[in-house]
């Protein structure tokens, strides 16, 4: 990580205002982000840049991302949650 006001802005970014989508990225951010590697870290950041309607149908299983980076860290973000529940 490159630093602690890096992981504020990662943190300030999961924060998406759609409370499904904070209910699965907030617990992830806080408690794995830090644990990724540097490349998972990059892909969660760039799937950060992706619009809510299809964060939501990722991770409600109902779509699939066709890019096969951004397809990896929400299967690590479900695996998370998975966990959690």
């Amino acid at each position: 990580m490159d630093s602690k006001l890096e992981y504020n802005r990662i943190i300030w970014a999961s924060r998406r205002g759609m409370l499904e989508l904070d209910l699965v990225l907030e617990p992830f951010v806080r408690d794995a982000y830090r644990e990724l590697s540097s490349e998972d870290q990059a892909r969660y950041r760039a799937l950060l840049e992706c619009e809510d309607q299809e964060l939501f149908g990722w991770f409600l299983g109902r779509l699939r991302p066709e890019d096969a980076e951004l397809a990896k860290i929400v299967d690590t973000v479900l695996a998370f949650t998975h966990r959690q529940v």
